[in-house]
């Protein structure tokens, strides 16, 4: 319905002068219904998002697995209070009303927020005992009890030391980060006495902002994509074009990398559906393995900043800029990137040493460029539509969806309805741990606007810092090291609200600070402990990740040359945006 609903919307408005009623609040109203599902799909997958354990490699086994009960039991206590609270929500808004669409009631979208707490409070505490029955027991018990405690304390005010000594445990336990930031909004609110209702109205509230419905569709887009032969004929095209010796493909593997992840939204993709196509023919052309992985794990870092990426919609909708405006600003920037990544991380160096230069051959291009027509001009779909202003970025996301779906089926009969189900279901993952994230900040973030923490935050680091260059010094190096110690999702969903009011005081325009943050924290795909694309690399070609670590260094360093000219230079990303009048 998220897809067929836009795309509908879009035919029907010019042709009868009429659309859907309520197509944007209804297409709203079911990606909360598609956050939840996708949450208990993420759980039932292991793969709602957690910091792990820091107990993982304790010597002795009962040390294990007592925090990992832990961390299933309180995330459980945690579900239940949500649940409960998620409740009360919908109660109040059974009693008064308001219609979506077509005579279809609000509270009956709503509803899947109780409903999947519970469900997913049962399913991880249940995780306590390995006996299904007794599983089920315990999951019931821990979900049941934190509901009743919300319950009977619900109205009071508790001292704010208790749940946090617990929820600073949880976290070191390997909890789901959801159940962590969910737990101190409830926390920080009880503490005030303040209804706790308030969290999953903060849920509900980010889960049915305007433009969210764009991320799951343009993450679908991109994983049908990459479960097709698109990139091997998007390679074959950048080869062709950027000539076949080893400086040209070296060229072509950084600007693949790049625009998939941009599409897949998840750098981890690409390297797992693209590392074993591009290594070979680097080293095909006398690269060095070493510097070849180093390449492909580099390089797929860098879609954050290229338009549909999820982090650049993400940072829009927290920042309250305009989609189509962080689209463009992310251009140039990118293409900085790629370039410091290439010439000043010494790639390009080393492939003008070891082979000669191939020309670009025009009937190579020609047959290559024919055959990859349908990904070429899936750029132009996704962008085009959204920039032009003939489409919504959830009609333009739902559109590149069709068009995805359309001509990998139809034109490449590469799609079937096995795989069909496959992307599916890892959009519903991914989606459903990020909205979960999304949601919890989001109360937390309520919380500390409400507390006047942010102005706070304002006085004390003007203070510290009294003028805007030692601030983006400052800045940088802070961003840096989160993104080595934080999950980007995470990152943007905690730190975005409290810096970018920081940002302003200094005169920082939020479309530079949005490019200035995300070009910090993809860097941090490449920092352990949190790099991902170190452990994904390393699982890919088989090699230690202290080797990967290793030959990424040289990426770091480029890359941070590369975010600080962009921070100093605030016109690389706003000419862009601005020349268009969307600033």
């Amino acid at each position: 319905m998220m897809l067929v609903v836009p795309v509908a919307e879009l035919l029907l408005r010019p042709t009868l002068s009429t659309g859907i009623e309520n197509a944007p609040i209804l297409v709203q109203h079911f990606g909360l219904v598609l956050a939840m599902f996708g949450a208990i799909v993420a759980e039932r997958g292991g793969h709602l998002v957690a910091l792990g354990s820091s107990f993982a490699n304790a010597a002795h086994p009962w040390v294990r697995q007592g925090t990992q009960w832990l961390a299933h039991a309180g995330s459980g206590l945690v579900c239940g209070t949500l649940a409960f609270t998620s409740g009360q929500f919908v109660a109040t808004e059974f009693a008064f009303p308001q219609v979506v669409a077509y005579g279809i009631p609000a509270w009956l979208f709503q509803a899947t927020m109780p409903l999947g707490f519970t469900w997913l409070g049962v399913a991880i505490a249940a995780r306590t005992c390995r006996a299904t029955l007794a599983g089920l027991a315990m999951g019931l018990a821990f979900t049941g009890l934190g509901a009743f405690l919300a319950f009977q304390l619900g109205d009071q005010e508790l001292p704010f030391w208790l749940p946090m000594a617990g929820l600073l445990a949880l976290l070191a336990c390997g909890a789901p980060i959801f159940a962590v930031l969910g737990g101190l909004a409830l926390a920080l609110f009880w503490s005030e006495g303040q209804p706790l209702a308030a969290v999953p109205l903060s849920h509900y509230q980010i889960t049915v902002n305007p433009s969210l419905p764009a991320l799951p569709l343009f993450t679908l887009a991109g994983l049908v994509f990459a479960r097709t032969g698109a990139a091997a004929r998007l390679a074959d095209l950048f080869t062709a074009l950027f000539g076949e010796g080893a400086v040209g493909t070296v060229i072509a593997v950084a600007v693949l990398c790049s625009i998939f992840t941009a599409f897949t939204g998840g750098s981890g993709v690409t390297i797992l559906a693209l590392g074993g196509l591009l290594l070979p023919l680097l080293v095909r052309t006398g690269y060095p393995e070493r510097l070849g992985i180093s390449l492909v794990t580099s390089s797929s870092a860098l879609g954050v900043l290229i338009a549909p990426s999820v982090p650049l919609i993400m940072y829009a909708i927290l920042a309250r800029v305009p989609i189509n405006a962080m689209f463009l600003a992310g251009l140039v920037p990118a293409v900085i990137m790629v370039v410091a990544l290439l010439w000043i991380g010494g790639y390009l160096r080393v492939a003008n040493a070891r082979a000669e230069r191939h020309r670009p051959d025009l009937g190579h291009i020609r047959s290559a460029a024919s055959k990859a027509r349908w990904e070429i001009a899936a750029p132009l779909v996704a962008i085009g539509s959204l920039v032009s202003g003939l489409a919504t970025p959830t009609e333009s996301a739902a559109l590149t969806t069709a068009y995805a779906l359309l001509t990998q089926s139809i034109a490449h009969r590469e799609i079937d309805g096995r795989k069909l189900v496959e992307c599916l279901v890892e959009c519903a993952q991914v989606i459903g741990g990020i909205m979960l994230i999304l949601g919890m900040a989001l109360g937390l973030t309520n919380y500390l606007v409400d507390a006047g923490i942010p102005d706070q935050a304002v006085d004390w680091v003007q203070a510290a810092l009294p003028d805007r260059v030692a601030f983006l010094i400052a800045l940088n190096l802070f961003l840096l090291l989160a993104g080595a110690l934080m999950e980007i999702y995470v990152a943007i969903t905690v730190l975005v609200p409290m810096l970018l009011p920081i940002a302003l005081s200094y005169g920082i325009d939020p479309i530079h600070f949005g490019v200035i943050f995300l070009a910090n924290i993809e860097m941090g795909f490449l920092c352990p402990p949190a790099g991902m694309n170190i452990y994904f690399a390393s699982a890919m070609y088989g090699k230690p990740v202290r080797f990967i670590a290793a030959s990424v260094a040289r990426a770091v360093l480029a890359m941070l040359i590369g975010t600080l000219i962009i921070s100093f230079l605030p016109a690389v990303a706003t000419a862009l945006p601005r020349a268009m009048g969307f600033m």
